[in-house]
């Protein structure tokens, strides 16, 4: 289907490596948490209190902001019974919806099968990083992944003659399916066409791009400036994707999940002033998860692999405020020494799809999930 300026838009940010529920979303009033944090506790002095029971990471001011504002719902509890803690199995199991069972299909990929059955815009899903995120990973389905500035972006960017970048990308295909239904190295070459034709639409948001506002010059910010060059040159793109990290925080927790945060939270402060000052703002959302959060107790010098963790969504039609209930940290309501997830993460997915994606959950979640109210 076309796409117009107007249609709903997802922005998803992965926060890569497990993220620290507790000291992101911190219950600076319950003695437990300070009982439980000895080594990497955020003094009091120092925390940004959001109410009379929780507060931000010092790193996360920008996103304070956007609370106050009323637009940002944070989603307690998230994840999935019997948390595997593997990074590898945990971000599969988000990425597919699949928690028993390997998934051959990503979430977001059936979106944009949806949106777009006939490949009609090889740009309708587009993901900022160094690999495809396998949320969108569906065969037939073209992802344009750009894995640097987007003003280099190009398939075979040295050869600047597009009939000679066609036929070095036909013999590719053909050297890697030289049988027909060869699977994997079929899809290959194919999506090779794909990228092709999607680079030559993408290289124009750059040329239409012009901004008064200044990125921070961290990684994060430079995917997301390119998504929003992107999104602010009307090209009919659906759903963006970037991760930053690692947030695996085993070893030196402090500092270095404030530097993450505020790198996180800095570069979407930038990008939503900019989707704003270009009134292109109001039809996109934002959703922010890791695959697990971390245990309750510290380890003396960081925090190891949990379980339940917070995501977030933030926009202009958001709902700001809390979603869910913080899971509790007594330890006879710990499993395994991890908060125990109360908010199933396909309930968010459920939510966005139906309410602001507009499509059916079911076929892309496997079936129904509680629908959450984050969106006004």
């Amino acid at each position: 289907m076309a796409a117009t300026q107007k249609d709903p838009v997802l922005v998803v940010v992965q926060l890569s490596g497990g993220n620290d529920y507790l000291n992101t979303v911190i219950p600076y009033n319950n003695p437990l948490y300070r009982d439980n944090r000895p080594a990497v506790g955020i003094p009091e002095a120092q925390v940004l209190p959001i109410d009379k029971n929780y507060a931000f990471h010092p790193g996360m001011a920008p996103l304070k902001k956007v609370w106050d504002e009323g637009k940002l719902a944070i989603l307690h509890g998230t994840g999935y019974t019997n948390s595997p803690r593997s990074h590898f199995r945990s971000m599969d199991i988000w990425h597919t919806c699949e928690p028993d069972k390997v998934g051959t299909e990503g979430w977001l990929g059936r979106v944009a099968r949806e949106y777009d059955p006939n490949k009609e815009n090889v740009i309708t899903v587009v993901s900022f990083g160094p690999s495809l995120f396998r949320a969108l990973a569906v065969p037939g389905v073209p992802v344009a992944c750009v894995a640097g500035p987007l003003e280099k972006y190009g398939f075979l960017p040295s050869v600047q003659e597009r009939e000679l970048r066609l036929k070095v990308l036909d013999r590719f295909a053909r050297m890697y399916a030289p049988v027909v239904g060869s699977g994997v190295m079929e899809y290959l070459g194919t999506t090779g066409l794909d990228s092709l034709k999607g680079a030559d639409v993408l290289k124009v948001a750059p040329q239409r791009y012009a901004s008064t506002v200044k990125y921070p010059e961290t990684p994060i910010a430079r995917k997301l400036r390119g998504i929003a060059q992107v999104h602010l040159a009307d090209l009919g793109s659906r759903i963006f994707y970037c991760d930053h990290g690692s947030f695996d925080t085993h070893a030196g927790q402090n500092p270095g999940h404030g530097a993450l945060w505020s790198a996180v939270t800095e570069g979407l402060d930038a990008f939503m002033t900019d989707l704003r000052q270009h009134d292109h703002a109001d039809n996109v959302l934002v959703l922010l998860f890791s695959e697990f959060g971390r245990r309750v107790h510290d380890n003396g010098s960081g925090t190891d692999h949990g379980a339940a963790g917070p995501a977030f969504v933030l926009g202009e039609k958001v709902k700001g405020g809390h979603y869910g209930d913080y899971p509790s940290l007594k330890a006879e309501h710990l499993v395994q020494g991890d908060l125990n997830p109360s908010m199933d993460f396909r309930s968010i997915y459920s939510t966005i799809l139906e309410k602001w994606l507009k499509v059916s959950s079911k076929p892309i979640v496997g079936r129904a999930f509680e629908q959450l109210a984050f969106l006004n």
